[in-house]
């Protein structure tokens, strides 16, 4: 998973000047256009999500998001259509939509009474009746219908309080006394998108279809689900073909506040609610499906490790636990595991070199790739008559719902939707170009580029590079509404896979293992030399900038060469030790060094950005989301401070509303990629062009 998101929405700048033997000149703010995509283009973008086919293959469920302009935030809705795209409609606000057995209804998420989300039913008939289902004061999530169809399982947060009574004396009537503090004893009690949580654990619950009171399944102090370092999240769970027991991810463990990664497998029987251990070996075990003649138990995960990254594997057991057995070597991350309907073997999509596609492999362990490309393709789910449908992206194409046929010979995904089409039609894409070039030690790292429309090889072009987070993480080749915004400014995007990116395997991923940013960045450097090898790249006008990940990066590129004209450094890790007890994250910060920094300070200094500040020349934008729970604010701000000090040219800029990232509303989107491009303006032309000796 990534460890350090990049923003919701990374980037864009746009121009539409004409180009010259030179850099093109950067006009001072960017100016509205029909043919290219310009930043207010965004508030037309739409995006499609979790598509799910009904059980006959008949009809697609998915859920559209769109901008709502008024209030600034982005609204969802379930929509329906034909599964040949045909009859294509609006059905019922919400969201999470999955079909019954029966394929007769569905049920889904929405606002609902007492307050926030609930589960609501709704009738496919011609009249359309809906029903809410649970009247809860947490919001549920992860459900999933019972094999008959007659219960609907979920999760739900459990508070526990934790008091601790003094004799205060009661208030005069009528007086404003100031809250009680607020009482932490655990060290995870704070989580990005949430703020400070409350104490308490996520627990399974089952519901009759028809409503009524849920009745809980699982008790005590711990949490279902595969926590990342006890970040509360989806719950992988599955039903046994006979509706009597879930298996269930977790730790069941009283000391699961400082488990890291590792989790088990549990089998819960519903009427007993009895609670029994399937994975004996220690390890990060996870994603639990049962196969449809509930004899077996398909999973993903490793066995325990200290390594920062480990690519998970597919296991089989028997229900019981027994007979434990890996059946993949992929060495990769696959995802959405989906057993064909006689129990042959498991559908999934798995992330190759920045592409996605869907495998198949058989309870014998041989795979086989069912859709090729160089393109994003996703599963959704699959209907009992052996089709799919999941979303797809390329380069100029944004993500939309496809069709595979999985029992044909090639499985090329049917587009279904086009929702962007009205918006992209008419506008001029920037052409992408994926190429692999040639590291520290020899490593093949792979980049793309994205350059201008109407692109001349022999013009010269400012670039910009920017960074993904995780570190664990991945670009892919995707549909970036950011990069094509700056490509149709004039500049030329680069982006990367340094060795730490997933996708790659295990050992390329650990390569930074205990030294991060390390060989990354020269990861980075080599791509940028690479590129200005070309020929059609101004030296004086390169950009950095990332996230998260990519905000530890940027300004570590910024601290150990002068080549940029300017940085813009985005919800950055600055200071190791400070991180360790501000973040949200805590043990992925002490497990990323060999020792904690009260033994070996050294370690965590040398790693720190803060550290080479002395070495900042690049005037330097700063931005961080004011909620950030994941990078908190003050790793900036200690970064400001030194800059302003040393007399570096920077900005702070503290968004409204945002946690970790700035874009998660549609107007912080949109004033990140603006504020981006007048900073890169203000330098271009700056930069200290040659490269620096020793840089890689």
């Amino acid at each position: 998973m990534p460890l350090f998101r990049p923003a919701a929405a990374a980037i864009v700048l746009t121009i539409c000047s004409r180009l010259t033997l030179a850099a093109p000149p950067l006009s001072a703010q960017e100016t509205r256009s029909d043919t290219l995509l310009t930043v207010d283009h965004y508030l037309d973008f739409e995006q499609v999500s979790d598509p799910r086919i009904s059980p006959d293959g008949k009809q697609v469920i998915y859920t559209r998001r769109w901008v709502n302009t008024l209030e600034d935030k982005w609204e969802s809705a379930l929509w329906l259509m034909n599964s040949d795209g045909s009859h294509n409609r609006f059905l019922v606000k919400g969201a999470s939509a999955v079909w019954s057995p029966d394929g007769n209804r569905i049920a889904y998420l929405a606002d609902g009474e007492p307050k926030g989300t609930q589960i609501f039913v709704r009738w496919m008939d011609t009249e359309g009746a809906s029903t809410q289902i649970t009247r809860v004061v947490e919001s549920p999530a992860d459900i999933k219908w019972s094999p008959d169809g007659k219960s609907l399982g979920f999760s739900q947060f459990v508070a526990k309080k934790s008091p601790w009574e003094i004799s205060m004396p009661s208030p005069p009537s009528g007086a404003k006394w100031t809250d009680a503090p607020r009482i932490v004893q655990q060290l995870h009690f704070r989580q990005d998108r949430r703020g400070f949580t409350d104490p308490g654990y996520r627990h399974m619950f089952v519901v009759s279809a028809d409503g009524g009171t849920p009745r809980q399944i699982t008790k005590g102090d711990w949490s279902v689900g595969a926590r990342f370092d006890v970040l509360d999240g989806p719950v992988g769970w599955s039903w046994t073909p006979d509706g009597r027991s879930i298996v269930v991810e977790g730790m069941n463990d009283s000391t699961a506040d400082l488990n890291y990664r590792n989790a088990n497998i549990y089998l819960v029987e519903l009427d007993s609610r009895g609670i029994r251990k399937l994975t004996e070996q220690a390890g990060v075990w996870t994603s639990p499906t049962v196969s449809p003649d509930g004899r077996r138990i398909a999973f993903t995960g490793y066995p325990a490790t200290k390594a920062s990254y480990q690519a998970p594997e597919i296991y089989l057991m028997n229900l019981d636990g027994s007979g434990a057995q890996k059946i993949t070597l992929l060495d990769r991350d696959p995802d959405n595991l989906t057993w064909a309907a006689d129990g042959s073997g498991l559908y999934f999509h798995v992330d190759e070199h920045g592409t996605n596609n869907i495998d198949f492999v058989s309870t014998g362990g041989a795979v086989r790739q069912l859709t090729i490309g160089n393109h994003v393709v996703t599963l959704g789910s699959v209907s009992r008559t052996g089709v799919a449908v999941g979303t797809r992206s390329s380069y100029q194409s944004p993500p939309d719902i496809v069709r595979i046929d999985l029992r044909g010979k090639s499985g090329e995904p049917a587009p279904l939707t086009a929702v962007n089409a009205d918006m992209i039609s008419h506008i001029r894409l920037g052409q992408v170009e994926k190429f692999t070039y040639l590291s520290t030690g020899g490593s093949k790292i792979d980049g793309w580029i994205v350059k201008p429309p109407g692109f001349d090889p022999g013009r010269k072009y400012p670039l910009l590079m920017e960074i993904h987070g995780g570190p664990h993480g991945a670009y892919t080749s995707g549909f970036s509404f950011s990069f094509q915004n700056f490509a149709a400014n004039g500049f030329v995007v680069l982006y990367t896979n340094p060795r730490g990116s997933t996708g790659y395997g295990s050992a390329f991923g650990n390569a930074i293992e205990h030294a991060y940013p390390g060989v990354d960045y020269e990861d980075l450097i080599a791509g940028v030399d690479t590129l200005v090898g070309r020929g059609y790249i101004d030296t004086r006008s390169m950009f950095v900038g990332g996230c998260s990940g990519g905000g530890v990066l940027s300004s570590w590129v910024i601290g150990h060469t002068q080549r940029f004209a300017a940085a813009a450094v985005r919800c950055p890790v600055i200071d190791w030790m400070s991180m360790a007890g501000q973040t949200d994250i805590p043990l992925f910060t002490y497990n990323f060094f060999d020792a904690p920094f009260w033994e070996k300070p050294e370690q965590w200094l040398k790693q720190s950005p803060l550290m080479y500040v002395g070495h900042v020349t690049t005037p330097t934008l700063i931005m961080t989301g004011e909620l950030d729970r994941r990078t908190p604010i003050p790793q900036s701000e200690e970064y400001y401070a030194a800059l302003k000090m040393r007399g570096v040219p920077a900005t702070l800029l503290r968004f409204e509303g945002e946690y970790h990232g700035t874009g998660s509303k549609p107007s912080n989107f949109m004033r990140t990629q603006l504020y981006m491009m007048s900073w890169y303006k203000r330098w271009a032309g700056r930069g200290g062009g040659a490269v620096v000796s020793g840089a890689h």
